[in-house]
Formats: C-alpha cells, structure tokens, sequence
C-alpha cells in the first residue's frame, strides 16, 4: 500500500488515544493517531515520525501519524493498514496459506460469524474460510509480541475462528509484523495471558496461525516474507 503526500516531524505529546501532538518544520500540529493501542515504547517525546497530510483542508486535524523510527527500525503503526496488505497479499499469492486444495477463487472484505466480524471470508473452490488480522507494533530485542495491552475482543475472535474450524471451515489468524528485521512472532503473555492460552488451543484445534513481516518505508507498506513463530 501507498501513502501521499508524507512528511518527517517530531513527536511532541499524546494526550489521548487519537490525537497526537508533533512538530513541523518549528510549528506545533495536532495531529490523529492512526492506532488506538498504548504504543508507550513507540511514541517516546523527541522521536521521529512520519506523518501524512489529510486530503480534507477542512479536517481539524490535518496530518494522520503513520510510521515511527524506533532505533534502527522504521515500524508502521497505522492500524488500518494491515488488513489492506494482507488482501494485497492474498490477490498476488505473497501469502500462502497452508492446507488449501488450490488457489483463493474468493475474497471478501468484512463477514459476520457467531458473535464476531472477522476481516475476510475467502473460497477456494469448494472450500470456505475465515481470516482475522492483528497488526503487531510491539517489538524488543528483535522478539515481536501481540498485544500490547489485554484484548477481550482479540480472545474472542480466536474462540470464534475455533468454532468455525469445527464447523466444517478453514480459519486462520495472521499476525502482520509491521517491521522487518526482527527474530520471531509469539504472544506476549505476560500482557495478556488468557490470549496467549487461546492462541495456543486454536492452533490445536486446526486454526492456522500465521505471521508475515513488512517492508516499511515512510510511503509504502508491503508484506514481503513469513516470520517464525514460537507459542
């Protein structure tokens, strides 16, 4: 995926879940924060971002926070984003998912299941499945880790992808690292361990469990190769 119409600042402050402060070019700018998440190891005062300047000039904030320099790692942190790579991924075969008879013949953005609305339900000839997306930011010592604060919702839709293996389906949960140069993917369970448990029994259960690094660069986001995973 591509941005526009990026620029370099300086993290200044977060007062709140969305709203950031930076500065540009010596002036102070209010700008949204594309990730609801803590990110309390990212968004460090005095830090380099990248942010992307709104289309709408009657928006109130005028720039979107997109990437973060963290040492020698650039790390995208808009939430949004991983599910626009992974359909890019799935459409050109970057992502292979295993134990599919062929090709994905289906993919659709958004399908409610039980209680939960995963992000894809794909066919591959006759066979269905379902696809949930994490975005992982949370990265140390080259370990990346998801989440980064307890998800409810996250344990949730691991139960439901359980379900609906039991239920004649393919599911798969993709974790979407998005950084590269990192070691492995496991679940960080210390933050959270009922989903760390959950991750483990769905993979018991024949849910796929999935990780893929990215290329990162201030305009661009690409998913580029399979990270190992430890549970």
């Amino acid at each position: 995926m591509k941005y526009q119409q990026m620029i370099k600042a300086t993290f200044i402050e977060r007062p709140n879940r969305f709203i950031a402060y930076c500065e540009v070019e010596g002036e102070r700018y209010k700008v949204h924060v594309k990730n609801t998440g803590r990110c309390k190891e990212l968004l460090i005062p005095g830090i380099t971002v990248y942010l992307e300047k709104s289309m709408n000039p009657n928006r109130k904030t005028p720039y979107s926070l997109i990437a973060v320099e963290k040492g020698r790692l650039l790390i995208n942190m808009d939430s949004q984003a991983p599910n626009v790579v992974v359909e890019e991924a799935l459409k050109s075969g970057t992502i292979q998912l295993p134990d599919l008879q062929g090709p994905l013949t289906k993919i659709k953005r958004e399908q409610t299941y039980g209680q939960s609305r995963f992000d894809f339900y794909c066919e591959a000839g006759e066979e269905k499945l379902f696809i949930e997306v994490k975005g992982v930011t949370l990265e140390e010592d080259g370990i990346v880790r998801f989440p980064d604060a307890p998800t409810e919702r996250g344990v949730k839709h691991l139960e439901e992808l359980i379900l609906a293996r039991k239920n004649g389906y393919k599911a798969y949960v993709i974790f979407v690292v998005q950084m590269e140069e990192v070691q492995y993917f496991t679940p960080h369970e210390e933050r959270h361990p009922a989903f760390a448990e959950t991750l483990r029994a769905a993979e018991r259960e024949g849910v796929g469990v999935l990780a893929y690094t990215c290329k990162v660069t201030p305009e661009t986001l690409d998913i580029i190769e399979p990270l190992e995973i430890k549970l």
